[in-house]
């Protein structure tokens, strides 16, 4: 198993094992240097405990103490890492499902790893893994120790009513959907501390640890925006396992993604004098309507690889404060180094409360292009650069839609899949193109056989 784009992650116990969670820890402490602790943290899937186990032994095999922060949200334990100038591992798969598992890593200071040095994590990994590597031998008082911090969540939950610097949100109706993931722990008692009205979402509420983003959270919004509406809600929050992104619900009940809380975001601190260079870092999967706002609100967009990765660089790059995905995922520079769906939320609400206005009203400030998304299995994805005849058509659709829409083509980086995006005017006219594009990618490269389940 290799790491793909937020680090290891499979099906845990069959691709994800105890095994390999173990040389992991072992891979991590060799390249992450085992002198300081490691905090790991993990979400609510039954596999959890099991791999916490197993990558906390192969940390401390290598002399590291390891702090087991129990459930967590990611951004919890990025907040931890970046307090106590320590590395941290987090168990997650996100969105997926239950019986999937993952592992990623930040380095001291709370920030995700370098290309590079993930790099040199899963060498290490795979010289350890195929003999290459002997594992240490360590003795003595030199082994590394396992210890719970009970005191984590309280430290992170801190940190959150900290970042409305003394503002509240008293009074304001909200639902909220922690798709019985990590959420689960911190995002009622935060919120309540604030003095929102917060309405738990039942289905999302209860995590059983085979539930976890079942039927609820951000990728199924469909109870939520049903229960915001029938409670007359100011807002409903949707979070996504391991709450490091948010997908928000108006009074209405319409969606309010990535696009519109980025959108919000940057006109709320730029009135406010905090947007740094009046700039919003912003993945190249952002709708059109998003650049159109920005441009009308005066708010120069810096655009990224898809990513939050590419994002935080581009951020740092730029001494930028703002940046984040259509997807959900937002990062405040100035008060986090990474996504947090809970941090998101408590931001949106602060500038639904001190505004005054709907969130359907604030969310109006991107008027978004439909937007048709084909993910295209072929037969040949590394032929897609010298596939003329597709780029043709490529270019044939771009001067059809003109400055009234646009196409994105982008392979996948880890399967046999070319993503083709396309924007226009109409939902009927990005679907006759997107087809159109299908049909001719496919007649260069191949179609891929689908693979078995």
């Amino acid at each position: 198993m290799r790491f793909g784009t937020d680090g290891v992650r499979g099906l845990a116990n069959v691709e994800l094992t105890p095994e390999l969670a173990l040389a992991v820890g072992r891979a991590a402490a060799r390249v992450l240097g085992a002198d300081r602790p490691f905090v790991v943290a993990r979400d609510t899937r039954r596999s959890g405990p099991m791999l916490e186990a197993a990558l906390a032994a192969g940390l401390a095999a290598e002399g590291a103490d390891v702090v087991l922060a129990g459930v967590l949200p990611t951004p919890a334990a990025a907040y931890l890492s970046h307090s106590r100038d320590c590395p941290a591992a987090v168990l997650s798969a996100s969105h997926n499902p239950f019986p999937d598992n993952g592992i990623k890593f930040f380095a001291r200071g709370g920030r995700k790893l370098s290309d590079e040095i993930e790099a040199r994590v899963e060498a290490e990994l795979g010289a350890l893994l195929t003999g290459r590597a002997t594992p240490t031998r360590i003795e003595g008082s030199a082994v590394g120790t396992a210890q719970p911090d009970d005191g984590a969540l309280r430290r992170y939950e801190s940190h959150l009513l900290s970042t409305l610097e003394g503002r509240r949100l008293d009074g304001l109706p909200v639902v909220i959907d922690c798709g019985n993931g990590a959420a689960t722990v911190v995002a009622p008692w935060v919120l309540a501390q604030l003095g929102a009205k917060v309405e738990n979402l039942q289905v999302g509420a209860f995590p059983s640890g085979t539930n976890i983003n079942a039927g609820c959270g951000s990728t199924h919004p469909g109870p939520l925006q049903a229960e915001v509406v029938e409670r007359g809600a100011a807002a409903g929050l949707a979070f996504d396992g391991d709450a490091d992104r948010l997908v928000a619900v108006d009074e209405r009940g319409g969606l309010v993604d990535g696009d519109h809380i980025l959108a919000i975001a940057a006109v709320d601190l730029r009135a406010r004098g905090l947007l740094r260079h009046d700039t919003v870092v912003a993945t190249v999967m952002a709708n059109l309507g998003f650049h159109r706002a920005m441009a009308a609100e005066g708010i120069r967009v810096e655009t990224t690889p898809v990513g939050d990765r590419s994002v935080l660089a581009a951020m740092e790059a730029g001494g930028f404060s703002l940046g984040g995905e259509q997807s959900g995922h937002v990062i405040f520079g100035d008060l986090a180094t990474t996504g947090d769906g809970l941090l998101s939320g408590l931001v949106l609400l602060d500038v639904l409360a001190r505004s005054g206005r709907a969130l359907s009203e604030l969310a109006s400030v991107v008027v978004k292009l439909p937007q048709v998304l084909h993910n295209v299995r072929v037969a040949d994805r590394a032929g897609l650069p010298g596939a003329s005849a597709f780029w043709a058509e490529v270019a044939a659709v771009e001067s059809d839609v003109g400055p009234r829409g646009r196409v994105l083509v982008r392979p996948s980086g880890t399967e046999p899949l070319v993503r083709i995006m396309v924007e226009a005017e109409t939902e009927e006219e990005a679907t006759a193109y997107t087809d159109r594009l299908t049909v001719a990618l496919t007649a260069a490269l191949g179609r891929a056989e689908k693979p078995s389940t």
